[in-house]
């Protein structure tokens, strides 16, 4: 008897064995149910030999009035079904064929019609392929997949990557200076600044504008000597913030805005807001994924194609799969799933889709409640709050893949306002509709707005149609404070894009205020691209009721070489025509120079008489601590100089340091104190640590995973560093500080010797007696040994492989940047 080996994906059992287990079997007249024997992973086949025939099959799990006896030859085969393997199962063979039994073929996954005899030779099932491998004991089995129950393969390929952000303690300051000087002297200065104070607990932030004055006030004999400023500073916004990224919820304390819809307006309040922030988790998808569905018989590669780029490749098992993918596209677009199976055959599917971010997925909903007192006069009192409290609340929810509802409700005293809408995909490429209706009460009168919006667009062609209204006296929040809503806007838009002609589109706008005439104007645009360098554009604006503000424009625009761009333009209205040609370079976003020169003329068509000339001259550089701006410029013969500068001032880390303005997250970087550490963000270098081992790196993803690294190639050898790439997650408008460890190694190779001033044994072990948690280390050639725990006075006890026992004593001192080579040192014999 040949003993080849038999293998499964769970067993490997000599055939000699298999042939035991065969015999008992027949001994019985039992069949054996594949799943149930491979269940029996702790079952051996040796302990078989031991018991009744029933108890010697229990132990396998054995039923054995499962299947009648067939007469021929049992087997117990490797079965691969459509490449995919299902383990052992019992078969009969005879009359050259395989034969089953029908509990064992629905445990394989195989559909049966229930008037199906029992047994069941393989071959006669319709559409099955069986190949039996004798020598491997094996069975490969192709069928049909209606004859099959599998389960679905989902493939998600968007990233649901959830990280854990941190920030550190730290202030901040944010500024923007900019003045200006004119011909007669008049001078005016502004500053915005942004004062900013983060840790664990939260951001608490304060913004502030000051402006500075002084005209000329020339005198009759031209003394402009006595001069005096004006000055005022206004404070903007404060607040504190304080976000739960696990929960996605952000709450929000002092100068808020309410949440608003497309057809509500916001308003500024002083008080509390909390709601959901689906920027706490950046690869979360909100919108719902297109979902594309298939069947492989073999397993199979896929690739997914959305308007001809490739989406998606991977593989899938034999059987029905789902693959689900990020949105790529906004519109209607084409799909198509390429399928090629184990044999190189490819079939493909195409699917049409439409696809829009103003939907959200099922069952994820976002909103916001909002509390406190409506802020007045902003920008013009720094404390102006109502006397009546106002609450808010806005909240989207997607129903299903292609409906989100929406409802919005706010009040105050003697107001309430409340209104519901819904988004909808309509189905197939049909486009998104929009419809919302809010009703409101105000002192006794009552009003109502309505709004509807369709649009459809594909790589080509878009059409949008949008109306809002409103009828009796509808009323907001925000009206207590400022203007009435709009009574009627209606707008209507299509454009079309051709790869020969340019795109080109028209509109149509009309706009009723409460307190002003209705405005109606149609406007066309054409624009067309000449290569990578050149781009001309012309516009016409018609305005319905006065054809004195009818203007068109034409204008091109030619990119050249080092970042250098030309624009040119030329604008025609009723009463004069304007010409502005503008050339200028932008600094490069490492930093360097930038400039701009423009150039403007204008002719009054009345007189026909050329005046109003006029020049700009810009300078700017942008550099790693911030951007400065200067420049003058000429209009009709006067002449005015400005500048400007932008950055920031950040206190943390135990360092002061100046920065570029900075509105997302950012890191500070310690290397231990060590100094001119090149620090590496995403594998670029992006600066060197200061005298203090600090660095700032700014800016930085919030609540994104940011690769932050340093480069050890250039330090010296005898430092220790625990990391090299760490992953910085600060949370938004903070900071975070990414620590580095990095020590001082007193390190060296040491050579020891013995009394017979032969090198120490080879693998000998050392240990430092004068350090108890120093690890241990080993004898290498000529008795060297490498120590990186060094102190001043060092001993040592020194085991050798045949157990003898030498001790050394020596002095360490640090040699330059190198590891030093000192010894030999005598290693003395302990008796």
């Amino acid at each position: 008897m040949e003993l080849t080996q038999f293998k499964t994906s769970r067993w490997t059992v000599p055939l000699a064995k298999i042939l035991f287990l065969q015999s008992v079997v027949i001994s019985v007249s039992h069949a054996i149910e594949p799943n149930e024997v491979a269940s029996k992973d702790n079952v051996s086949v040796e302990s078989l030999s031991s018991g009744t025939p029933d108890a010697r099959l229990n132990q396998l799990g054995l039923d054995r009035y499962n299947t009648t006896n067939t007469g021929g030859l049992d087997l117990y085969l490797d079965v691969t079904i459509n490449g995919a393997s299902a383990g052992l199962a019992h078969f009969d063979f005879r009359e050259g064929e395989l034969w089953a039994s029908t509990a064992i073929l629905q445990q394989l996954g195989f559909i049966l019609p229930s008037a199906t005899i029992n047994p069941v030779r393989l071959n006669s099932l319709p559409g099955i392929k069986v190949d039996y491998d004798a020598r491997q004991q094996t069975v490969n089995i192709i069928a049909p997949l209606s004859m099959l129950s599998l389960a679905t393969t989902v493939v998600n390929t968007r990233n649901s990557k959830r990280t854990s952000p941190t920030a550190s303690p730290g202030i901040l300051l944010n500024y923007n200076l900019y003045g200006t000087q004119s011909e007669n002297n008049a001078t005016s200065l502004s500053a915005f600044t942004e004062l900013r104070a983060f840790n664990s607990k939260g951001v608490l932030s304060s913004t502030a504008l000051t402006t500075g004055n002084r005209s000329s006030n020339s005198s009759a004999n031209g003394d402009n000597n006595n001069r005096d400023w004006e000055g005022r500073t206004v404070r903007l916004d404060s607040s504190w913030s304080q976000s739960f990224p696990d929960k996605l919820i952000t709450v929000r304390a002092g100068d808020i805005l309410t949440g608003a819809l497309s057809w509500t307006r916001s308003t500024r309040l002083g008080g509390l807001q909390i709601g959901s922030n689906f920027n706490l988790q950046p690869y979360m998808t909100t919108t719902p994924l297109p979902s594309f569905f298939g069947s492989a018989t073999l397993p199979s590669a896929v690739e997914l194609y959305v308007n001809g780029l490739k989406q998606y490749s991977g593989d899938v098992p034999a059987g029905p799969f789902e693959l689900n993918t990020a949105p790529s596209i906004s519109g209607t677009g084409n799909a198509q799933l390429v399928l090629t199976d184990a044999l190189g055959q490819s079939s493909t599917v195409n699917f049409s889709l439409y696809d829009t971010h103003r939907l959200l997925q099922t069952g994820l909903a976002d909103w916001s409640v909002e509390l406190g007192t409506v802020r007045e006069n902003y920008g013009i009192k720094s404390f102006d709050y109502g006397s009546d409290i106002a609450v808010s609340g806005t909240l989207r929810y997607g129903v299903n893949n292609r409906f989100t509802a929406e409802t919005h409700a706010e009040a105050t005293k003697d107001l309430a306002n409340a209104g519901i809408g819904g988004t909808w995909v309509l189905g197939g490429p049909g486009g998104v509709l929009f419809g919302s209706l809010a009703g409101s009460n105000s002192q006794g009168q009552s009003g109502a707005q309505y709004s509807g919006s369709y649009s459809w667009n594909n790589n080509r062609f878009n059409i949008g149609v949008n109306t809002l209204g409103t009828t009796g006296n509808y009323r907001d929040v925000a009206t207590q404070y400022g203007s009435t809503p709009i009574r009627q806007s209606n707008q209507v838009s299509t454009g079309y894009s051709t790869e020969s002609l340019g795109s080109f589109g028209v509109s149509y706008n009309q706009v009723d205020y409460a307190e002003e005439d209705t405005a109606q104007f149609a406007s066309a645009y054409w624009s067309k691209s000449f290569g990578r360098r050149l781009s001309i554009n012309a516009n016409y604006n018609h305005d319905l009721n006065n054809s004195e503000n009818n203007s068109a424009s034409i204008g091109a625009s030619f990119s050249l070489d080092r970042n250098i761009s030309f624009n040119s333009s030329v604008q025609h209205t009723d009463d004069r025509n304007d010409f502005a040609a503008d050339v200028s370079q932008s600094a490069p976003s490492a930093g360097g120079i930038g400039w701009r020169a423009q150039a403007r003329h204008s002719i009054d068509n009345s007189t026909n008489s050329n005046n109003n000339g006029g020049g700009l001259a810009e300078l700017n550089y942008l550099g790693r601590y911030g951007q400065v701006q200067a420049g003058v410029s000429s209009y009709d013969g006067d002449y005015s100089t400005f500048a400007s500068g932008t950055g920031s001032l950040v206190m943390m880390g135990g360092g002061l340091f100046a920065a570029r303005q900075i509105n997302d997250g950012f890191a500070v970087v310690s290397t231990d104190g060590v100094a001119d550490v090149p620090v590496l963000l995403q594998n670029n270098v992006i600066g060197t640590t200061n005298s203090r081992g600090l660095l700032l790196i700014s800016p930085l993803n919030a609540y994104q995973d940011n690769k932050i690294g340093i480069d050890p190639m250039d330090l010296p050898a005898d430092l220790r560093i625990d990391q090299v790439s760490i992953s910085a997650t600060p949370t938004d408008r903070a900071g975070t500080l990414v620590a580095f460890g990095i020590t001082q190694a007193h390190s060296a190779s040491v050579i020891l010797i013995g009394s017979d001033n032969k090198p120490i044994e080879i693998g000998s072990q050392v240990r430092l007696t004068n350090k108890k948690d120093a690890p241990s280390a080993i004898v290498g050639f000529d008795g060297e040994v490498y120590l990186d725990t060094l102190d001043e006075h060092n001993a040592l006890e020194v085991t050798t492989p045949s157990g003898d026992v030498c001790k050394v004593s020596f002095d360490y001192q640090k040699q330059g940047d190198e590891i030093p080579l000192i010894g030999p040192f005598i290693c003395q014999r302990v008796q």
